[in-house]
């Protein structure tokens, strides 16, 4: 079978999966951290520095009502699952606008898990018809330079957090939420629970754990391949 046999061909698959595989490792970086919440999100009230409330949450309050949050976007809830949760003044935990955000966020944590088993799907299928045209050889190649365009991409965004972390917030806001949705008054327990100090860290948090699995990916083809080159040799 040469290179251009079928609908497919090498170029062609090469560069699908040199596109996909960094939007795969960004959603796998992306759902690492979310399943990984119930641990660093309590580390991060902690670090040095982190903002206080200043209308009153302490630090253990912040690791309880954060935790009913996380508990709400990684399991299957309804949004009355917050009827059960009032704060100490007998408020809601959440008032009507954030309740409204919370299933916005939910339904982009959902469908983000999805978009994760979709990219995952066709790279696997594009790999096998790869390796079935080409080789082995170009599937460690593909997947070496899938892993360095990964690298680039996680330096960009490091870079843009670093010089313009405001814009990236809020140009992330605008594309994945309606206008207006996503602002919160101060008092309001997601911004004292959140504050923008817990999002520039989160997002930087993605980024590392992008570009750790782009590092373990690369490393892991090349040991792949100087594996058959001693086989052969």
């Amino acid at each position: 079978m040469t290179e251009q046999d079928g609908p497919f061909s090498v170029r062609a698959l090469t560069k699908v999966l040199v596109l996909l595989i960094p939007v795969g490792l960004i959603l796998g970086a992306v759902r690492i951290l979310l399943l990984g919440a119930p641990v660093w999100v309590p580390l991060e009230y902690r670090m040095p520095g982190f903002p206080p409330d200043r209308y009153g949450f302490s630090t253990a309050d912040r690791i309880r009502w954060s935790a009913v949050d996380i508990e709400f976007l990684l399991g299957d809830y309804e949004l009355s699952f917050f009827d059960d949760y009032t704060l100490p003044s007998g408020e809601p935990m959440h008032n009507a606008r954030e309740l409204s955000h919370m299933e916005d966020v939910k339904r982009l944590v959902d469908g983000s898990e999805m978009a994760l088993y979709g990219v995952l799907g066709v790279v696997l299928l594009a790999l096998g018809l790869l390796a079935r045209l080409a080789g082995t050889d170009q599937v460690l190649a593909v997947l070496q330079a899938g892993a360095r365009a990964t690298g680039f991409v996680a330096v960009g965004l490091a870079l843009g957090l670093l010089v313009a972390f405001g814009a990236l917030f809020v140009g992330f806001h605008q594309l994945f939420f309606e206008p207006g949705t996503w602002v919160f008054y101060y008092s309001d327990t997601f911004i004292r629970l959140y504050p923008e100090r817990f999002w520039r860290d989160s997002f930087v948090l993605a980024v590392v754990i992008t570009g750790l699995l782009a590092g373990l990916l690369y490393w892991l083809a090349g040991v792949a391949e100087k594996r058959r080159r001693a086989r052969r040799g």
